[in-house]
């Protein structure tokens, strides 16, 4: 429905490097990675770590809301260095994967925008909603027609989300399965 709240998930990526995750650090549905835990070393070299880590590390931050007017699912995030310094749109087109690119830059402000987050009321880049029944037909179609049921949200995510660095791991689907198999 349209009532306030959201999903949330935090993680953490070295610029140009893969995601560092951290196995059972997941709380209301928001990953973190604890400092002390990415880089193991001395402590007389905290200082020099702590900057050089600031300015490679980036914080990601994903929002699922649901749009009214869409009547969809819409994913809000930002992005920005541990010294606070926010990434630019110009750095998130750079960080979209060169297998979308192509298609997404043929409607560039059609695809990732920058606008205030609906609840927060802070700035936010957000996929826009605008094509999403177009993507998500095909797969629910193709659910119905193998009488298998799926998981709109699992779905939809694993679909947008790596467009902007949102990797599912593969334990959500299977929780989504289990929990399916359960409710039978």
């Amino acid at each position: 429905d349209c009532s306030d709240g959201y999903m949330c998930k935090i993680h953490f990526q070295i610029k140009n490097e893969s995601v560092m995750s951290h196995p059972g650090a997941s709380t209301h549905g928001q990953t973190c990675l604890p400092m002390e835990e990415a880089f193991e070393l001395p402590s007389d070299d905290c200082e020099v770590i702590e900057t050089a880590a600031a300015s490679k590390m980036i914080k990601y931050e994903y929002h699922v809301l649901y749009s009214c007017s869409y009547q969809v699912p819409v994913l809000y995030f930002r992005a920005s260095f541990l010294d606070g310094r926010p990434l630019t749109l110009k750095d998130i087109w750079e960080g979209v994967h060169e297998c979308y690119k192509t298609r997404l830059l043929q409607g560039p402000w059609d695809t990732i925008t920058q606008q205030e987050h609906p609840i927060l009321g802070q700035p936010f880049f957000v996929l826009h909603p605008c094509k999403t029944n177009e993507f998500m037909a095909p797969v629910l179609k193709n659910s119905r027609k193998i009488n298998q049921n799926v998981n709109y949200i699992t779905s939809w995510l694993s679909i947008v989300g790596p467009v902007v660095g949102l990797n599912l791991p593969l334990s959500y689907a299977k929780a989504t399965s289990q929990a399916e198999r359960n409710i039978d």
